[in-house]
């Protein structure tokens, strides 16, 4: 229910009688009401007093009813204000005309109280329904504006925390990459020291006694000479010997010793020799000193290497011995880290012959004599070259993209660590600012090729044939 005493209606009208009558009726049921008495007072008065109706005379002194309309509904602030005129024109076209202008409705002269009240009432509810039509209307963009504000805003929240999330997992990644790299480093490092112990420790205890030997065994040799020329003169002197010593002789089958007992001394110093360079050899390996590069012969550190490999080389009763060719070319000295070079090498070769191996036991290559193929060459960019090739089964180009991760290994549990590749490419291209790159094709064997770039200017090493065949 509308309450009458909320409103306000401004009454135009020229006639007294009008103004008598209206006024105290529509005043007793509770409205507010406004006067004016022609069109420009009417303009004056709504910009003080602002009416929330208007009942507008359409002939009027002056300024007619629908020239004040126009003017009402030209300015912002009384445009919305409804008018309804009152006239005693009953022509249709001047109630569209008065429409047109924006009236809301039209009443006859002469009225009749109750239906000016009717219409005032259901105007003032309908302009009151507009305005709250309107400022729900207005409540509700600002509530869509809020909330698209606020979708903005958590939008923009979750932009920030997906940009957070991501520079975090950027930061644990490089973390966890760090880490690895270090524990790369330590096991390196470890595997390293340990070999290089081991080996010097191996070195240590055989050089003395095989030095012993080997100083001896010479001296040993010339005494026997001595002492078989000794007993030639004695044979010589004394043709016809004791029946006791005739019986020796005999027993002993001297000529037989005379002749077995040089080939025995010259065995043994063959032996001796052996093992001085397999020491020589065991001490190269594992030359390392610290932090400094040396300027070294890459071909004693193969060697060395292959020395250390030996057994592994060697015939055995489900395959021939691998054969190991040798393409050494003319190298200068390299500036490197040669116990972790000789490492790299040893993991090489070392895969070189598992490869081989399992090739073998698993029916993909033949019973002919399997072969590791070593070169070593200077590329047209001044840098060293050490290709390793094996006539293994080949790796697949899958594999070839994994080989080099940490952890990565396709041997069976507890013959690989999936270290040895990973260690070595990081020795090659981090500590020697090299290349390591793997050629390989299923069925065609496989080759690793190292690219080191330091090399000494002055001096060149220990020349080696262009082309040195060994079997072992």
């Amino acid at each position: 229910m509308m309450n009458p005493a909320q409103y306000n209606i401004l009454l135009v009208d020229d006639n007294p009688n009008n103004l008598a009558v209206l006024p105290d009726f529509l005043g007793d049921m509770g409205f507010g009401i406004l006067v004016a008495r022609d069109g420009e007072s009417a303009l004056q008065k709504v910009n003080y007093a602002r009416p929330d109706l208007i009942l507008l005379d359409v002939m009027m002194p002056g300024m007619d009813g629908f020239e004040t309309c126009r003017q009402l509904k030209l300015q912002p602030d009384t445009s919305k204000i409804p008018v309804i005129f009152m006239t005693a024109l009953s022509e249709s076209h001047n109630k569209v005309q008065g429409l047109s202008l924006g009236a809301v409705d039209y009443i006859t002269k002469p009225f009749q109280q109750e239906e000016v009240l009717a219409r005032v009432k259901l105007h003032l509810e309908l302009h009151h329904l507009q305005r709250s039509l309107i400022d729900q209307n207005h409540q509700l963009k600002e509530e869509v504006a809020s909330r698209k504000a606020a979708e903005a805003a958590v939008q923009n929240l979750n932009q920030e925390l997906e940009n957070r999330v991501a520079e975090r997992t950027k930061e644990l990644a490089q973390a966890l990459k760090d880490l690895k790299q270090t524990q790369l480093q330590m096991v390196q490092g470890e595997k390293l020291a340990a070999l290089g112990q081991l080996v010097t420790g191996v070195a240590h205890e055989i050089k003395n006694p095989i030095n012993f030997i080997v100083g001896n065994v010479s001296h040993a040799s010339n005494y026997t000479q001595d002492l078989l020329e000794l007993l030639t003169q004695y044979q010589q002197a004394f043709p016809e010997g004791t029946p006791q010593i005739e019986d020796l002789a005999a027993e002993m089958d001297l000529e037989f010793l005379r002749t077995d007992l040089t080939k025995v001394m010259q065995s043994m110093k063959s032996g001796a020799d052996r093992i001085h360079e397999i020491v020589q050899s065991l001490c190269s390996f594992s030359r390392s000193h610290g932090s400094e590069a040396e300027a070294v012969d890459i071909h004693l550190g193969l060697d060395s290497t292959l020395m250390i490999l030996n057994s592994r080389l060697k015939a055995k009763p489900d395959r021939d011995s691998i054969q190991v060719i040798k393409h050494y070319s003319d190298l200068p000295l390299v500036t490197c880290y040669p116990g972790q070079l000789n490492q790299v090498f040893m993991n090489l070769l070392a895969n070189a012959i598992d490869a081989l191996e399992e090739g073998l036991q698993q029916g993909q290559l033949s019973q002919a004599s399997p072969q590791i193929c070593i070169s070593t060459s200077i590329t047209s960019e001044h840098q060293v070259e050490i290709a390793i090739a094996d006539t293994g089964p080949g790796i697949d180009a899958e594999t070839q993209q994994s080989i080099f991760k940490p952890f990565f290994t396709t041997k069976p549990i507890g013959k690989g660590t999936g270290l040895g590749l990973s260690i070595s490419h990081q020795v090659i291209t981090e500590t020697h600012q090299g290349t390591l790159q793997c050629r390989s094709q299923p069925g065609q064997g496989t080759e690793f090729v190292i690219q080191l770039p330091s090399l000494h200017p002055q001096t060149t090493g220990t020349l080696r044939k262009a082309s040195d065949i060994s079997s072992v």
